[in-house]
């Protein structure tokens, strides 16, 4: 039996009289097809599972009892929907044997398709094929189901958790829509109608109302940077409680006007009474201690009774204290999402406007300066991809490009960078063990990582100190690594990076790693650089420690998988980019934007390149006679997708070298078990240069053969 390359490749085959059944499954096979053959009904009902692709029967295996087929459809998933392909006898008479046939199935699978014997084998071999194709595109579905799910079932989560309400507002339409959390704010039940002036301007505190009112007038006022931040205070609708709202969102503009308002809100009215309880607090302090200095010194009673009373006092205000810093971090998970959006707009403002303007002075033949918009929409998209970068890195889900790497002579090579980095009052020091050898991670991730820790160590030295870096063997038995979760058993570099500066309490150490925790200031961290450590040591099969004592320095190790296999090669320089000789090049890409800048790319290096836009349309092309040097292929098509159209290529083309773009695929996050012979991989965003040089190197691979 053939070994399976996916899910739902399987065959399942009835014909219960004579050879039919064999006879049909050597038919399949010599499309490698995977073929399992079931004596009779029975049989074949027990084997429908998700991982059946088609059901070929003959019209006698209906014959008899059909109740366990349909027991067994019945328990498909719901987006499961099992082709059957039907080979039925020709019959005399009005009514054929096929018509009949086809009713009695369809009562039982509607996904079905009935097919007259005698047929070719070409027939055969097609409608198996297209009803695979169709099986294909319902485990798409169930992913794109599954995602969904998945990233409703996030932000439900996260929404619950912070207890942030959101609101949606069509200025167009007048329609306003909340959610049941945004409703209880303003005291009205989950099944209430609402509008604008009934439901938002009626719930406002009447203090508060112009002032909310000409706020969101004043976001949605064309030519304005659509920004809404406010607080209010609200009167319940239907339960007259007075709360405190935090509300913030944002306006979208189309041709000038405003086409919808988003945001969130958030009840405040807790950190509100906190913070009145704090400043009341702080008051009575000021006049208690005025009177305590009033009060006659000597008599000694009387101050040990005031100053116990202060002593409950200012405990009091510790605990309001931290009632604040609790409602302040909660706050700032709903900020978080409109932060993000906030930094987007504001690149996507400056990649757009940069260009629309230079667009203009070239239409107007005004050349002179064009080159700094242009810089100036580049540099914007270069801060958006890195922010995607950081991301990604943050959530697991960036591409690592992991090689063997000589740890020791990475570290040297890197000292510069980091010398450049940081001030000269602090003294760098690379302490690297002989026996380190070589580790497996990405070399860019690992700079990077190296990089933002030294710049963490820079910030605890600010009178200046010393940084010292070191490498270390180590080995993880299965007892260790049961303490350092998702490590496995096996040998290990140790990467430490210790610091001489100000250290971190016992209290600080533990939440060092989480997402968005950060002692800095704000607006100088944002608490992403060591969760962006941590994910990139845990998605390179390594973990991270930490040691710090308060006054004594901070050491920060990363565990990276040790390996005997280093490529001594890997050092060689990247080839020159040369010009093609009218290679052809099959660029499969669904953004037309893209697709057009990779075969602008093409043209000026002297290749012929044939634009598809999915897979569909490319297959076709592949089969052809016609020829082609190279395979140029985003991953994430519709339908099927980048790699699962390399491996049809690969059919027709056994040695076609392949490179895809990616934007973000999760399964593409480790290009060494994505990637097969004599393919490559490039990101999205990419500079022009590096695809033209991949183009090249790819090209110069097959040592430019002649035209085939």
């Amino acid at each position: 039996m053939l070994e399976r390359q996916q899910e739902g490749q399987r065959v399942l085959v009835s014909a219960p009289f004579g050879r039919d059944g064999d006879t049909l499954a050597a038919l399949l096979r010599e499309q490698q097809f995977e073929v399992d053959v079931c004596r009779d009904l029975k049989e074949l009902s027990s084997e429908i599972c998700d991982d059946i692709g088609v059901i070929l029967l003959t019209d006698e295996t209906l014959s008899g009892d059909l109740t366990p087929l349909k027991d067994a459809l019945a328990k498909q998933p719901t987006w499961s929907d099992v082709p059957f392909v039907l080979l039925a006898a020709p019959r005399s008479g009005r009514t054929t044997n096929a018509q009949l046939t086809n009713l009695k199935l369809f009562d039982i699978a509607i996904n079905s398709v009935v097919l007259e014997r005698p047929l070719g084998r070409a027939s055969l071999h097609s409608a198996v094929a297209s009803a695979m194709r169709l099986r294909q595109k319902q485990f798409l579905m169930r992913d794109r189901l599954l995602e969904l799910d998945e990233s409703e079932t996030r932000l439900r989560l996260a929404t619950n958790a912070a207890e942030i309400g959101t609101w949606d507002f069509d200025p167009v339409t007048g329609r306003l829509s909340w959610d049941d959390r945004c409703k209880a704010m303003f005291g009205i039940f989950a099944d209430g109608a609402i509008s604008y002036e009934d439901s938002f301007l009626a719930g406002l505190h009447p203090d508060d109302r112009q002032m909310a009112d000409d706020a969101v007038a004043k976001a949605l006022q064309p030519g304005s940077s659509g920004i809404y931040d406010i607080e209010f205070r609200t009167i319940g609708i239907e339960d007259g409680i007075e709360r405190w709202v935090a509300a913030k969102g944002g306006a979208m503009f189309a041709g000038g006007k405003p086409v919808r308002f988003i945001g969130t809100v958030i009840d405040i009215t807790q950190r509100r009474k906190t913070e009145e309880a704090l400043a009341a607090s702080e008051a009575a302090l000021r006049i208690e201690r005025q009177a305590l200095d009033d009060l006659n010194r000597t008599l000694e009673e009387r101050v040990a009774q005031r100053t116990a009373e202060l002593e409950e006092e200012m405990s009091a205000r510790n605990r309001a204290e931290e009632a604040l810093r609790q409602s302040q971090k909660m706050e700032a998970v709903g900020q978080l999402t409109g932060g993000i959006a906030h930094d987007f707009n504001n690149m996507l403002t400056g990649i757009i406007g940069g260009i629309n303007v230079a667009k203009r002075r070239i239409a107007g033949g005004r050349l002179d300066d064009v080159d700094r918009f242009m810089d100036a929409a580049a540099d914007a998209a270069n801060r958006a991809a890195a922010l995607i970068a950081r991301l990604l890195a943050f959530s697991r889900r960036q591409t690592l490009d992991a090689k063997p790497l000589d740890v020791n002579d990475h570290l040297v090579a890197t000292r510069e960078l980091l010398r450049r980095t940081l001030p000269e009052n602090i003294a760098i020091d690379i302490e690297a063990d002989p026996e380190a050898g070589w580790i497996v991670a990405d070399a860019n991730q690992l700079e990077s990582a190296l990089l933002n820790l030294a710049i963490n160590a820079r910030d605890a030295m600010p009178d200046g100190g010393s940084l010292t870096i070191s490498t270390a063997t180590r080995r993880i038995d299965e007892i260790e690594a049961r303490s350092l979760p998702g490590l496995k058993p096996g040998a290990f570099v140790a990467i430490g990076v210790s610091d001489t500066g100000v250290g971190m309490p016992p209290e600080i150490v533990a939440r060092a790693f989480e997402p968005f925790f950060t002692t800095k200031p704000i607006g100088q961290g944002t608490g992403l650089g060591l969760s962006m450590i941590y994910g990139f040591a845990q998605q390179s099969g390594g973990q991270v420690e930490i040691d710090s004592r308060v006054g004594e320095g901070t050491t920060i190790r990363l565990l990276l998988p040790a390996t005997d296999n280093g490529d001594q090669d890997q050092s060689r320089e990247s080839l020159a980019v040369e010009a093609g000789q009218g290679q052809t090049v099959l660029v499969v890409e669904d953004d037309d934007s893209v697709r057009l800048l990779i075969c602008e790319v093409l043209a000026d290096l002297s290749y012929e390149a044939v634009e598809a836009s999915n897979a569909d349309a490319a297959i076709p092309i592949i089969a052809s006679p016609r020829a082609i040097d190279l395979l140029i292929s985003d991953v994430g098509l519709p339908g099927m997708n980048g790699r699962q159209l390399a491996e049809v290529a690969r059919q027709h083309r056994p040695e076609l070298p392949v490179i895809f773009v990616t934007g973000y695929a999760q399964n593409a996050t480790a290009k060494a078990e994505f990637l097969g012979s004599n393919m490559a991989m490039i990101g999205k965003p990419f500079a022009v240069e590096v695809l033209a040089e991949k183009i090249s190197d790819m090209i110069s691979n097959e040592k430019l053969a002649a035209p085939r």
